[in-house]
């Protein structure tokens, strides 16, 4: 007999709550049917993201690789494509990998990121389908904001004398921004409450609040039309 979708998510909000081991992320990819690990598999289980100088800096745990794991496998299974299971699963397991997540928050397919404990987002953010966020620097993102399909953030950079020197930056958005398709910002770029950036821009510098900048490399364009509406009142409902 089919488990309802409910019974599926309360057993794994259980399962991450007591900590994913193992055996409890063997069970979650069966819960939503994502392609099972064989034992062997499992006892060889490291991320890409494992082998980056990053990672000798804040060694994953076995509770967020195994999440970070479960988060790119669901991926691989038709659940990923039922919305009312989609949806709240992988906010479950943003609750628990990131830094912090607010309330609401709402991840299409094809996420990717390397190192969730350093993403932190307010209530009610949006991520489309094939968002990349790049967060060895650190992201923080604000209450209200979307990135739309396609969106690359990149948060660190390597030096051109000798590709072992890294640098890392945070990349910062501010509450109700919206950044639209195919944009990618750079290290270190701060991008202000209720500013806007255009679709497939490069984003090298900070944005201020309130401006709607696009281009490559992008530049301020002028200020967004709110019609003398700024936070709620800009309606940021991102689905119905």
């Amino acid at each position: 007999m089919a488990i309802p979708f409910a019974a599926r998510l309360s057993e794994a909000r259980e399962l991450i709550e007591q900590g994913l081991d193992g055996a409890g992320l063997r069970r979650a990819l069966a819960l939503c049917e994502a392609p099972p690990i064989s034992e062997e598999g499992l006892d060889h289980l490291r991320l890409y993201s494992e082998t980056l100088p990053r990672a000798q800096d804040a060694p994953f745990t076995d509770q967020q690789r195994h999440l970070h794991f479960l988060w790119d496998m669901f991926d691989r299974g038709p659940m990923s494509a039922v919305v009312t299971f989609s949806i709240p699963f992988r906010r479950l397991i943003a609750r628990h990998l990131f830094h912090y997540c607010g309330a609401a928050f709402i991840a299409e397919e094809q996420v990717r990121f390397n190192f969730g404990q350093f993403i932190s987002l307010g209530e009610n953010v949006f991520f489309n389908r094939g968002v990349f966020l790049d967060s060895k620097g650190g992201i923080q993102i604000g209450n209200d904001v979307a990135l739309a399909e396609d969106v690359r953030i990149f948060t660190h950079n390597h030096s051109e004398a000798s590709h072992m020197e890294r640098t890392y930056a945070p990349v910062t958005i501010g509450s109700h921004a919206k950044i639209y398709a195919g944009v990618t910002i750079l290290p270190g770029v701060t991008i202000g409450e209720e500013a806007i950036v255009g679709s497939g821009s490069l984003v090298a510098h900070d944005v201020p609040p309130g401006m709607v900048a696009a281009g490559v490399p992008a530049r301020v364009m002028r200020e967004r039309r709110t019609d003398g509406r700024h936070a709620d009142d800009l309606d940021h409902f991102w689905l119905f």
